[in-house]
């Protein structure tokens, strides 16, 4: 009988096993198995001529993911490089970590059950924590409670214990609040006076904290108990008028007055301004066409001035509109007429008279 003769390559081998080996494309999805784990490196059995590796940055971007993994879990991989100068293929799991790490924030915000951060930056309304696999999470300044002074600095470099708030893996978002797990009687009381708070109600309320983007009020819910709740104004509900700086308006300890626009899931929305009323109601009663108006140039641009009749009532003559050697000074007074109203998107369209020199007025 003649002997078998000996193996000389790869290729002979897959092709005497009749083994099909498929091209691996770069940007790939596979189904694989995890072969072997070790500390740094993660090898996994994807039908190819050589295990698949995770390895270097993608395996610490993901560490949380693999150490959960045991030999013999199938896995969804990336193919980054089919073939490395040492004939690895190298693979990514990022995508498999996203999915496990979202079902893993909705199971905790099913079951309630705490998770820990760390607090990485401060941030518009809150801190930026670094949350389990990988994802950024995001803990609103209402949500901080007395163990951090409701201040959003001092849960930086910490680690924090929280309970997940809201999960949207669409928009990447991960809501957290440290309060529900340092104070959950305290919430839970809030819980209890904010659902008897309805919109449009009035309040006296003291300014906290002031952000480029609002101001946080602590409101008084039930004066006889002196309890309070803390909630916010949006800059776009401070006043009718534009406001560039708040900072220069308000100051921690200002006492306001607010009502309720909205509560969301327990956070509050104020406004300041719909305590008066709006100056655009019945605008083209109050701002006639044809009819001479006084107002103050509040701003001069390359495409025009800007003229304030009163707070929240703004128009523009347009550049084309003004006379040749005419121009404007901020804090200038003069007299104009209205040619347009967008009530819809509260604009007014100004001009000068054209039948006789503009008529300003110092």
């Amino acid at each position: 009988m003649a002997k078998n003769k000996p193996v000389s390559s790869m290729e002979e081998l897959l092709r005497k096993t009749k083994y099909e080996l498929k091209g691996l494309k770069k940007g790939e999805f596979l189904k694989g198995v995890v072969a072997e784990k070790k500390h740094h490196t993660l090898f996994i059995d994807i039908g190819a001529k050589t295990e698949g590796v995770v390895a270097g940055k993608e395996l610490e971007l993901v560490r949380d993911f693999v150490d959960q993994l045991r030999v013999g879990d199938e896995v969804t991989v990336q193919v980054r490089v089919p073939e490395n100068e040492r004939g690895q293929i190298l693979l990514s799991l990022r995508q498999a970590a996203a999915e496990r790490a979202w079902q893993f924030f909705q199971e905790k915000l099913a079951s309630k059950e705490p998770i820990t951060v760390f607090g990485r930056e401060t941030t518009r309304g809150g801190v930026v924590v670094n949350a389990p696999f990988g994802i950024l999470g995001f803990i609103p300044g209402s949500q901080i409670g007395k163990k951090y002074q409701h201040r959003p600095e001092n849960l930086v470099g910490k680690k924090v214990s929280v309970q997940v708030l809201e999960v949207d893996p669409e928009k990447n978002r991960l809501v957290l609040s440290e309060r529900l797990v340092s104070e959950p009687e305290v919430v839970a009381a809030e819980q209890k006076l904010i659902s008897k708070m309805k919109v449009g109600q009035k309040f006296s309320a003291e300014v906290v904290r002031v952000e480029p983007f609002g101001l946080f009020v602590r409101v008084l819910v039930d004066p006889k108990k002196d309890l309070k709740l803390e909630g916010l104004v949006h800059i776009s509900e401070v006043s009718w008028d534009k406001i560039e700086n708040l900072r220069a308006l308000y100051k921690p300890g200002d006492k306001v007055e607010v009502i309720l626009l909205r509560q969301d899931e327990g956070r509050l929305q104020f406004s300041i301004k719909r305590l008066s009323p709006d100056p655009w109601e019945n605008i083209e009663k109050k701002y006639p066409y044809e009819t001479p108006l006084k107002g103050t140039v509040t701003k001069v641009t390359n495409f025009g001035a800007l003229v304030r009749f009163e707070p929240g009532i703004e128009g523009l003559i347009h550049v084309s509109k003004i006379p040749a050697g005419v121009e404007f000074k901020e804090g200038e007074k003069v007299t104009c007429y209205v040619e347009k109203i967008d009530k819809e998107h509260r604009r007014l369209s100004l001009e000068l008279s054209q039948t006789k020199k503009p008529l300003l007025y110092k």
